[in-house]
């Protein structure tokens, strides 16, 4: 069971203008990825638009992935780790999209708290275990402003108990509620990975003995937040902390106007990729764009 350690891209679904997946443009942001260093993938998360998604586009992209990354791993030796999500706020569709992972071949399989249901603890709980026993490795998505339920350090800690379950994305934003979680659940089962879900809080999160990140800002430069992660986890924090000034106005910028529009125009401005997005989700407004191209520019980036 591969340890989740690193810098790896919650990847973004590149679009047309028409609302259908651009999927030459997907395996080129693929590429550019691992070409820049990047240590794993996320494709299918919630920056991926996956809930807009039909299930024969997200095979599509399953598919692309793995060719780009068995192919990179051929010709390099460097292991990927590969997440794919796997959320839902229905058990038993994120059953069987756990099921989707472990037969891909995906090293974890992302599996967010239920949304809008609104679960109590223990059916958060029940929830996971019932994921755990497919038998592929969990990483467990704690981002309360978009699922509204909170996962409570002492669920987590029972959570973390079960069979399979190895990391947590943890995108609560509440710095101290993420030093609970590795004094307890960390402290309790050692391998346990905590991974920022926040690229403003990958430094401090790993300060204080988190394990990387899951990154958006990595889709427009691998590059930067891989050689932040490393030089954190490394000890070298004078490094880290330059780079990580040096990113701050675009990691705020990032998500201006929401994500992933926001990060989709900034790459629309990079040249990489359109702007597009699916419904609900629309086009960042121009107020942003100013934004995002004032970041940029300041991040020489």
């Amino acid at each position: 069971m591969a340890k989740f350690v690193g810098a790896m891209t919650a990847l973004v679904t590149p679009m047309h203008e028409d609302e259908s997946v651009d999927y030459e443009g997907f395996r080129a942001l693929v590429k550019r990825q691992l070409e820049g260093g990047i240590d794993g993938i996320l494709p299918l998360g919630t920056t991926a638009e996956t809930p807009t998604l039909t299930e024969d586009e997200e095979d599509e992209i399953i598919k692309i992935a793995f060719e780009e990354v068995r192919a990179f791993e051929k010709a390099t030796g460097k292991k990927i780790l590969v997440t794919l999500g796997a959320g839902s706020n229905c058990t038993r569709d994120a059953v069987r999209y756990c099921e989707r992972a472990k037969k891909a071949g995906a090293d974890a399989a992302l599996v967010v708290t239920p949304y809008y249901n609104k679960p109590s603890q223990e059916g958060i709980f029940k929830h996971f275990e019932a994921c755990s026993k497919v038998g592929i490795p969990i990483v467990v998505y704690n981002i309360q402003g978009r699922t509204s339920v909170n996962i409570a350090t002492e669920t987590l800690l029972k959570i973390a108990d079960l069979p399979n379950v190895i990391a947590v994305k943890e995108a609560s934003g509440n710095i101290n509620q993420m030093m609970d979680v590795i004094a307890k659940v960390k402290g309790a089962h050692p391998d346990f990975s905590v991974i920022s879900g926040d690229d403003g809080l990958t430094l401090p999160l790993i300060a204080a003995g988190g394990d990387g990140v899951f990154s958006v800002v990595s889709n427009y430069t691998p590059e930067l937040v891989t050689a932040l992660t490393h030089a954190a986890l490394e000890g070298d924090l004078k490094k880290a902390r330059e780079i990580h000034y040096r990113l701050l106005p675009f990691f705020k910028a990032a998500f201006v106007d929401g994500n992933p529009t926001s990060i989709k125009y900034a790459l629309s401005v990079k040249g990489d990729m359109k702007p597009c997005v699916r419904l609900p989700l629309v086009e960042v407004k121009d107020s942003a764009k100013a934004v995002i191209e004032a970041a940029l520019k300041e991040c020489n980036l």
